[in-house]
């Protein structure tokens, strides 16, 4: 049966285990920012309820992340 060389055996194994180390790697990373969207969603959510909750106390308004003053927001009539 006819074989290629040691050495050509040796690059094309070293190609496939590069493949299959960055396939590998992509998946974790797709598992990775599947778990981070899932994270994003339920902070934009919590942030959505917050909001929620500051403007039935305050009404509509504007807060200055700074030092934590507001302006109301008026409403167009």
């Amino acid at each position: 049966m006819a074989k290629i060389t040691k050495e050509e055996l040796e690059k094309v194994v070293s190609f496939q285990d590069k493949l299959y180390k960055v396939t590998t790697d992509i998946g974790i990373l797709e598992a990775q920012k599947h778990a981070l969207l899932h994270d994003l969603a339920a902070i934009n959510k919590d942030t959505e309820d917050y909001k929620k909750v500051l403007e039935d106390k305050y009404g509509s308004i504007n807060i200055n992340l700074e030092d934590g003053t507001y302006t109301e927001i008026k409403k167009d009539e």
